[in-house]
């Protein structure tokens, strides 16, 4: 693509809050923004998340009843993701699920895996001190599942398919029905965000933001 057709793209996409019901995204292309999102890059290379795509109707119907920010997105999006964050026990330096990653996705060695969980437990412990806090941990995970997030969206736009991003749900409810439903285990993941992907009922009016040299700023 031209840089101006992206930049158009993002110019184009805006938080679609209610969708065409009747309109579906092909199958493929559905795939290909999934791709994008699993692509994406976070901390060490750990890939602390999974994406659910939810088709059963009575759950999207429950999570519209527990999700205030999904009212008018849940129902009518041709594909709605739930994006799972693993939890600070399966994050630790010294869990099986980093040992996983680096010996079996990575491809690392033994003596490779000492040395990078040499280094991710300084990273831990003294860099973020993530370890003194679970629920700044928490977030800390949490916070790369939105590289994914932003990256389908983006890819979303710029092949004609809108999508939104939720963040409007109480956290402890929200997790106790997915967990009710079976959709996550206890313990081993939490609700980051939601997106939901289709095409827009209606048109929009141009997209606001604040100018260029008001957002950038550069030094020396």
């Amino acid at each position: 693509m031209k840089k101006e057709d992206i930049l158009d793209a993002y110019r184009w996409r805006q938080a679609t809050k209610e969708f065409d019901a009747d309109r579906k995204i092909d199958e493929e292309d559905f795939e290909f923004i999934l791709e994008t999102g699993r692509l994406s890059p976070s901390s060490f290379g750990f890939e602390p998340w999974q994406f659910v795509v939810v088709r059963r109707e009575d759950l999207l119907q429950k999570i519209k009843d527990h999700a205030w920010g999904a009212q008018g997105q849940a129902l009518t999006a041709s594909h709605f993701v739930l994006i799972l964050a693993r939890t600070p026990e399966a994050m630790r330096y010294d869990s099986d699920y980093i040992r996983h990653v680096v010996t079996d996705v990575q491809g690392r060695t033994e003596d490779e895996y000492a040395l990078r969980v040499k280094r991710v437990r300084e990273f831990q412990e003294q860099d973020y001190r993530l370890l003194d806090d679970e629920r700044v941990f928490q977030e800390w995970i949490k916070r790369q599942t939105y590289i994914p997030l932003g990256n389908m969206m983006t890819a979303a736009a710029q092949i004609g398919v809108d999508s939104c991003p939720i963040e409007g749900f109480n956290q402890a409810d929200i997790d106790e029905l997915l967990i009710s439903e079976g959709v996550m285990e206890r313990g081993a993941w939490s609700l980051s965000v939601m997106v939901a992907f289709g095409h827009r009922a209606r048109d929009f009016a141009p997209k606001t933001r604040r100018d260029f040299n008001e957002v950038v700023k550069y030094i020396g």
